[in-house]
């Protein structure tokens, strides 16, 4: 990232799922801002997400009627063997896929 540049807000929505404590965060952190929720109600899905780029999430919904409101969203990342989790249809239309 050079100097100029804002760093990447990235938002971890099922934490505990991802990493129960048995490996480091230190490669995302390295790329931008890391805010991780060990885990995250559907009721706050929208206010977790709201100024990220990018988005990882493991069991937490990602909804069409939430992605139209996340503007500044330009990945998701899926750590799961699925992806029914994720509006694929909104979410390939929209290149965040």
């Amino acid at each position: 990232m050079n100097d100029d540049e804002m760093p990447m807000n990235i938002g971890v929505l099922d934490g505990y799922t991802l990493n129960p404590g048995d490996l480091s965060w230190e490669g995302l952190e390295s790329l931008g801002c890391l805010t991780i929720h060990d885990r995250t109600p559907v009721d706050q899905i929208l206010e977790r997400c709201m100024d990220a780029e990018a988005i990882l999430t493991n069991k937490t919904p990602l909804r069409r009627e939430v992605l139209d409101q996340l503007p500044a969203l330009k990945y998701i990342g899926v750590l799961a063997t699925g992806y029914d989790i994720v509006d694929v249809k909104m979410a390939l239309s929209a290149k965040l896929l």
